[in-house]
């Protein structure tokens, strides 16, 4: 069994090459991708090698344990049939639809308990969301998000949509989008938010503090979402959040820096800076919660929220080096690319 995987090779530089897979095992299955999605945010630290040396890519995902350094595969949203089960799997494996925090690949082996068998009549495109929807999930958990609060979401891209769609269900007094593209904003606008303005303008910021009424040092949000993968975008998040308001940060910002202006607002405001990651739970949801139940919130929300409407590229894994490329260059021209594969 042959497949064509995606291997990132050294900065800038991507490449499939054809490999053979091992022979199946008892315990496995062989799984067809038809679609994965390129997660832009993190694969580009990848595709920049933006990463901390010193970090893995993910340990809590057996096909990404201890991938760290060129030459290095990645990926974690696929979508695609099973075609092959071990002696000892069971029978019922064969032909199902599957998701798999799986590297960019068009075949891969893995074990029945690290795929995902599609809801019944879901769109295998809207799948590919699943990991994102999970990471959206955990942001809205580790939030908490409360009746009558001011929130606000830095970034509208893929993520940021997601989270916004999430929070437009919660009572809240008012749900604000900052994003800079104004294809974003308007989207943002249309599908959740009471408003979506650009972080740059000052006439766009008077505008948002008008709408937080701060007219006190203790106004502001009682709640800011940073998913734009801008570590900047924190000193924003610190200018905008109330007395006791909390800042959950969903962007992962590889080995960027930024200085943090920590002596005016955050100081005197009691400020909560949240760091929220979806490879685990958080420790007080851990008793009721497990992985499975969040993961089948995820799908129920990806049926109610319909992301696959996000998906402005569909990219032959073939092109992939030219998926990247423009991700690099013009990535205001992206919202989500999907490799599609011969099937």
């Amino acid at each position: 069994m042959k497949a064509h995987q995606l291997w990132f090779t050294e900065p800038g530089t991507v490449t499939i090459q054809e490999v053979e897979l091992p022979a199946l095992k008892s315990d496995e299955v062989f799984v067809r991708t038809w679609y994965s999605a390129i997660s832009a945010g993190t694969e580009m630290l990848v595709y920049r090698h933006q990463i901390p040396a010193t970090m893995t890519l993910d340990d809590s995902l057996p096909s990404l344990e201890n991938q760290n350094s060129y030459p290095l595969q990645y990926g974690y949203a696929a979508v695609g049939r099973v075609e092959g089960v071990g002696s000892g799997v069971d029978p019922d494996w064969q032909n199902k639809l599957v998701f798999a925090f799986q590297p960019h690949a068009s075949h891969f082996i893995t074990t029945p308990d690290q795929v995902f068998p599609l809801p019944e009549e879901m769109d295998p495109l809207a799948a590919v969301f699943l990991a994102n929807m999970e990471t959206a999930v955990n942001l809205v958990q580790d939030a908490a998000p409360g009746i009558g609060e001011r929130v606000i979401v830095i970034g509208q891209g893929v993520l940021g949509l997601l989270v916004s769609s999430l929070l437009n269900a919660f009572p809240l007094a008012g749900l604000y989008a900052l994003e800079t593209l104004e294809e974003r904003r308007h989207l943002a606008q249309r599908l959740a938010v009471d408003k979506a303005l650009h972080p740059g303008f000052e006439i766009e910021l008077n505008t948002l503090k008008q709408a937080l009424h701060m007219h006190q040092p203790k106004d502001g949000a009682d709640l800011v979402f940073e998913l734009s993968g801008n570590p900047d975008a924190l000193n924003l998040a610190i200018e905008f959040t109330s007395f006791s308001g909390r800042i959950v940060v969903g962007s992962w910002y590889g080995d960027k820096n930024t200085p943090l202006n920590l002596g005016g607002r955050f100081h005197r405001n009691r400020m909560q800076l949240i760091s929220s990651q979806v490879s685990t739970l958080a420790p007080h949801l851990t008793g009721r919660w497990e992985k499975s139940r969040r993961l089948q919130v995820a799908w129920d929300m990806i049926c109610r929220t319909h992301p696959e409407q996000f998906i402005t590229h569909r990219i032959p894994f073939s092109s992939a080096a030219d998926a990247y490329q423009l991700l690099d260059q013009t990535p205001e021209d992206v919202l989500q690319a999907v490799f599609v594969y011969d099937s």
